[in-house]
């Protein structure tokens, strides 16, 4: 088990970063981070754009940390920037693509299968910042699949790993 931080969470209706990065990102709503979220195994998270779309499953909640964000990059990144789902503080969740983790933010155990990395595109030099992209290559997140249904909440939270191990932990 790991003592780890939910640091934001982001729950977006609307894909906001269609089209050229030139352009800049599609308005949307100004309540995007949320405090607390509902997921649903297989589904998603409840009110974002992933939540059951057949072409999402096995993508549909994606999760970054703030350790593998550079430095300079760190203090401003915001979720509502990179477009990730959940922002963790204690673990290198992009070392475990293969593995299944569990995060519990005290509402009880919501399980993850780490399907694959979230791969930074052209937006995050647009949204974030000149030079984004290619320092977030290797470090923008894991693709999941949510393995059962609970609550995600902003703040202290606790995490296993089965089936893979844990870098920089």
């Amino acid at each position: 088990m790991i003592e780890v931080e939910v640091r934001q969470l982001l729950v977006s209706p609307a894909h906001r970063l269609a089209g050229r990065p030139a352009d800049g990102p599609s308005p949307g709503p100004s309540d995007e981070r949320v405090e607390r979220v509902a997921v649903r195994r297989g589904l998603g998270l409840v009110g974002d754009r992933y939540y059951g779309r057949p072409a999402h499953r096995d993508a549909s909640v994606t999760i970054m940390s703030v350790e593998r964000l550079p430095r300079d990059i760190a203090p401003r990144v915001d979720l509502r920037h990179t477009r990730r789902n959940v922002l963790l503080e204690g673990v290198d969740i992009d070392s475990l693509v293969g593995a299944t983790v569990t995060l519990d933010c005290g509402t009880g155990p919501v399980p993850f299968a780490v399907n694959r990395p979230a791969r930074p595109c052209a937006w995050m030099d647009v949204t974030i910042g000149p030079g984004a992209q290619r320092a977030l290559r290797g470090g923008g997140g894991v693709r999941c699949t949510p393995l059962g249904d609970g609550v995600l909440t902003v703040g202290p939270a606790r995490l296993w790993v089965s089936g893979g191990t844990v870098a920089d932990a």
